[in-house]
């Protein structure tokens, strides 16, 4: 089929405008990659854009050596883990039981459900109930306040309610219990919303700070992200070495003198993305499928 004159200069603009929201979306990490891999002091002149002038990896070796970071890291990476699983199938045991609809007071449940989701308490009755709980200060504070989501369990109910009730009366019949439904029927056909929802999750709790920033005080337990937010407010890298013992090892190194706290900065800021850059990936096909599916269910 050919193209008239219009159409081809509508497509012209069309790729112009994506191309360009691409540019704009990839130059900030393309910027802040190349001055986490540049010369921190020949970065403060000006002149790196897209790529270092003066190769150098000391950012990186500062960051993976501080031992408050890798810290921060591993407590990041332990939350990510734990708090995705758990909430998973918290919200997958939730959405299953309310699927049934004749359990008993389901739509009364479903109500109240729906107004944790309207309506808040407040941050000051949320602290005083965690400190109640006895969570202030210990890991739990990132597992247990988020191990429910109203959002993820209303996607996934209306998921599950669009399965074939074929398919769950003919297990029934042949003596599947609740059980052995939910796990030989229901678990593997919803993978693909599992694999969505699991990625919300694992993003979500990657990318907190919140809660270390208020609900946690010892510094051996704030997460990566957390520990950034404190370093983009720093004004020296106190903040970042701390009372490490590679101080003084550094101080008396030439290349200390070439570190500055922006390239520390954007070598922190790089550390704590890829590891969701790396993953997303290898979801993404069941990303797209599950919200593609859910939405046409919902």
């Amino acid at each position: 089929m050919k193209l008239s004159r219009g159409e081809k200069i509508a497509q012209y603009v069309i790729v112009i405008v994506l191309a360009g929201l691409c540019l704009s979306v990839l130059y900030p990490f393309l910027y802040m990659l190349a001055i986490s891999l540049n010369d921190g002091a020949s970065a403060a002149k000006g002149g790196v854009y897209l790529w270092p002038k003066n190769f150098t990896l000391i950012n990186y070796e500062i960051v993976l050596g501080n031992e408050i970071i890798r810290q921060s890291y591993l407590i990041t990476i332990a939350r990510t883990v734990i708090g995705t699983f758990a909430g998973l199938i918290v919200t997958l045991l939730v959405a299953f039981g309310l699927s049934y609809r004749g359990l008993p007071l389901r739509s009364t449940i479903l109500g109240y459900i729906l107004l944790t989701m309207l309506f808040s308490g407040g941050l000051v009755p949320f602290y005083i109930q965690l400190n109640n709980l006895g969570l202030i200060n210990t890991f739990w504070v990132y597992i247990f306040p988020g191990l429910f989501s109203v959002w993820n369990m209303f996607v996934m109910l209306k998921f599950i309610q669009g399965i074939p009730e074929a398919l769950v009366e003919s297990a029934e019949l042949d003596g599947a219990g609740p059980v052995r439904t939910l796990i030989q029927i229901i678990i593997p056909l919803s993978q693909p919303m599992l694999a969505a929802l699991g990625l919300f999750t694992a993003v979500g709790h990657w990318n907190d700070w919140f809660a270390g920033a208020f609900f946690v005080t010892k510094q051996n337990l704030i997460p990566v992200q957390t520990f950034l937010q404190q370093l983009l407010a720093a004004q020296d890298l106190s903040a970042v070495l701390g009372s490490n013992t590679n101080q003084e090892a550094l101080a008396r190194s030439s290349q200390m003198q070439n570190i500055t706290l922006m390239s520390i900065k954007m070598a922190v800021v790089m550390v704590s993305a890829i590891p969701i850059l790396c993953v997303y990936p290898f979801l993404q096909k069941y990303f797209v499928k599950g919200v593609l599916v859910g939405s046409v269910k919902g």
